[in-house]
């Protein structure tokens, strides 16, 4: 069987030049055409354009009549088209069509009853008075009045003028045409309305946009504020009350506590720079217009202006596929000469696609708001924290209970440590000693260090990663030890208990664990603090202990499949690569974050993560929160706790093997002989801890020292060993 031959590249380079010559003989057509269009269109004014214009001129009477006129205009136009694309053919039939129409309807002035001879002739003998239709309106005229007579041919005519004309213009662009006159009546009848203050609506060419701009409810929040204003108060007189000064909640034991107050934080001076909105309606063209180059009918209908971004809600015409529009996320960021343009598809809830695209002028969300916010003061459960504003302006809070951990990743720099301090502050201002202990690993020994010294503690901040590891033990240990007292009280959770012993001093605090940088701790001993953390996320939740871990390594080695499945709340700050993202939130999305508390806050009740612009907190007002609490509060750290810890810093790893050492060196006295591989072999160990071994016996005087290839001297005896 004969092989089919490919094409040379002679032959492709052969068709290629083929097409150019074709498009070029066009182009000479189409301008030859142009010219005596004008030629023909001049010599129906004037008697100077010689034989050829005048034969033009006549030739053009006889044929089309009256409508010679159109013809030349009629004639530049199909060439300017063909000028343009060399695949307008459907729109050149669609012009002649139309034209066509135009000579019937002329024809109507002919007489009917004339034979089509007749009307031929007469049309021929009265070519220069230009008679109605002429020639070609003459043939068609007659077929369409004989068949349907003068009104049937009008119905006919203007019917099929209505179909072409739908054809031409686009039925999009009619529609569209139709909102706006539709939209313009609206806005003429509404002008006397008073419009709302959180919604803008602008009107532009094509459509309607709706923008809501979350400043507008800031203004809002802030005359709440000012009904109810936070009075300063007396912290020496003050004691731990319910108050309208404070964020309330009243502990049971500890009847002189007292809550930070809130003008300890900061107020923040708005710079009076605001996001222009005609340059937000711009780009909300310039999305359309870069959907459209590609293929893709799409429309801008409703504009969110949040702190840190803006998001273009994108309603893309039926049939669209979504993955089309995510694919141009690098287009539509060249478009806009914006960095980091980030696409939800869909918006949870919305028949829309979200184009998230940074603001020019970015405001700065304050804990200070947050935490005068209605939405976490009026919250019932006492582990509720401020994140900050998504992309609507909207108070975002959550519970720790109903996380039930949290772990929390993103590059260095990008705001981790802030959201730690946020969340830190949060219940400070909401929980006394009593409801709430924390214990706080800080590997890193500057971040949480400041921490030290307030009553929530049970023990100092731990900056050891080795006593990190005894912390997480002890903190195992507890939760089994609570799991037994429920047992006793036959009551299923720390809330059961609590109710049960609500004003006894049995009650227990819920305990909050905080670990600053987990990746710190993995390289000290991986295996111990991972099956610490998995068992305090499996088990911890009923036993009112949560865990708090963040780390600035988000990769698989730190952040490993076990602690990703038992830990499924997350947030995600600002990482390098897409890798990084799925390893964090199991999906793409981070990597378009800009940093600087721009955060995916993704808990275990949504399917999506949310967008947010966390709250910022300065060093300056934590030391004040921190400085009050000392100073009107008593901190009395847990002995019993700290004993714990530290005993179990205490124990080596060589005390470990106590009862191995002992019969390691009953074996090599017996023996005279010391070797890692004897050791090995009888033990059934590994290489390094018969190293080990072999070690502590030097150290105790039972071998000699390392001398190359020779053998260690044992020095002791059976009866040195007895003794």
């Amino acid at each position: 069987m004969a092989t089919k031959k490919k094409p040379t590249r002679g032959k492709v380079n052969d068709k290629v030049s083929q097409k150019k010559n074709l498009n070029i003989r066009k182009d000479i057509i189409a301008i030859a055409l142009i010219g005596l269009s004008i030629l023909v269109l001049v010599s129906f004014f004037t008697e100077k354009t010689g034989i050829i214009g005048n034969s033009l001129k006549h030739t053009f009477y006889l044929l089309f009549g009256t409508a010679s006129y159109v013809f030349p205009f009629l004639i530049i136009l199909l060439s300017v088209l063909l000028l343009i694309n060399k695949e307008n053919m459907p729109k050149f039939l669609t012009l002649i069509f139309l034209f066509l129409s135009i000579l019937v309807i002329l024809d109507s002035r002919n007489d009917i009853s004339l034979s089509f001879a007749d009307r031929m002739s007469y049309i021929f003998h009265n070519s220069s008075e230009q008679i109605n239709g002429g020639i070609i309106g003459g043939l068609f005229g007659f077929l369409f009045y004989k068949l349907f007579g003068n009104v049937g041919t009008y119905i006919i005519v203007a019917f099929i003028d209505l179909v072409l004309l739908t054809y031409l213009i686009g039925k999009n662009n009619l529609v569209n045409l139709y909102a706006k006159l539709h939209n313009r009546n609206a806005e003429k009848n509404k002008k006397k309305n008073i419009p709302r203050n959180d919604e803008t609506t602008e009107e532009t060419e094509n459509y309607v946009l709706q923008i809501t701009d979350y400043t507008s409810s800031n203004k809002e929040q802030e005359t709440i504020s000012k009904k109810n204003p936070i009075k300063k108060t007396n912290s020496k007189s003050q004691e731990y009350t319910v108050n309208n000064n404070q964020i309330d909640t009243k502990p049971k034991n500890i009847s002189h506590y007292t809550l930070p107050t809130i003008n300890l934080l900061n107020d923040y001076t708005s710079k009076n720079e605001s996001n222009d909105k005609k340059e937000i309606i711009n780009n909300a063209k310039i999305i359309e217009e870069t959907m459209k180059n590609f293929g893709i009918e799409a429309t801008v209908t409703h504009i969110n202006i949040g702190p840190t971004i803006t998001c273009y809600e994108l309603t893309p015409a039926p049939g669209i596929k979504l993955s089309r529009i995510v694919s141009l996320s690098d287009n539509i960021s060249l478009s806009l000469a914006m960095p980091d343009i980030r696409i939800e598809a869909p918006i949870p809830g919305k028949s829309a696609v979200g184009i998230e695209v940074p603001n020019k002028f970015k405001d700065m969300v304050t804990l200070k708001e947050m935490l005068s916010s209605k939405e976490f003061i009026e919250s019932n459960s006492d582990l509720t924290f401020v994140l900050g504003k998504d992309i609507t302006g909207k108070t975002i809070v959550s519970d720790i209970q109903n996380m039930p951990h949290l772990l929390i990743a993103g590059a260095t720099g990008s705001g981790k440590s802030v959201c730690i301090n946020t969340i830190i502050m949060s219940l400070l201002f909401k929980n006394s000693p009593d409801n709430v202990k924390m214990v706080l690993i800080d590997p890193k020994v500057v971040e949480l260090n400041i921490y030290n010294g307030i009553p929530h503690l049970l023990i100092p901040v731990v900056t050891d990663p080795k006593k990190a590891s005894h912390a997480l033990n002890w903190a195992v240990v507890e939760m089994e030890r609570r799991y037994k007292l429920f047992a006793q009280n036959n009551v299923r959770d720390i809330h059961s208990y609590n109710k049960k012993y609500k004003n006894s001093a049995d009650k227990l605090p819920k305990i909050i664990i905080i670990i600053d940088e987990l990746a710190d701790l993995m390289m000290v001993s991986a295996n111990e603090i991972e099956d610490y953390i998995a068992r305090l996320a499996q088990m911890a939740r009923a036993a009112g202990m949560h865990l708090i871990v963040a780390t600035q390594r988000p990769s698989v080695d730190v952040i490993t499949g076990t602690i990703k499945a038992n830990i499924p709340s997350r947030i995600s700050f600002a990482v390098s690569s897409q890798i990084d993202s799925r390893t964090i939130l199991d999906m793409s999305g981070a990597e378009k974050l800009l940093g600087k508390g721009d955060m995916l806050f993704f808990p275990s009740s949504i399917s999506k993560p949310i967008r947010i612009q966390g709250a910022f907190v300065t060093n300056d007002e934590v030391e004040k929160v921190v400085s009050f609490l000392r100073e009107n509060n008593q901190t009395v750290y847990d002995p019993d706790v700290i004993e714990k810890v530290t005993s179990n810093m205490n124990q080596s790893e060589y005390d470990q093997d106590d009862e191995l050492l002992r019969e390691a060196i009953e074996l090599v006295v017996s023996e005279q002989t010391a070797s890692i591989s004897l050791l090995q072999r009888r033990f059934k160990i590994g290489y390094a801890r018969a190293a080990r071994l072999i070690d502590s016996m030097e150290e105790r005087g039972v071998v000699g020292g390392y001398e190359g290839s020779k053998p260690r001297k044992v020095l002791l005896t059976d009866e040195d060993l007895e003794e």
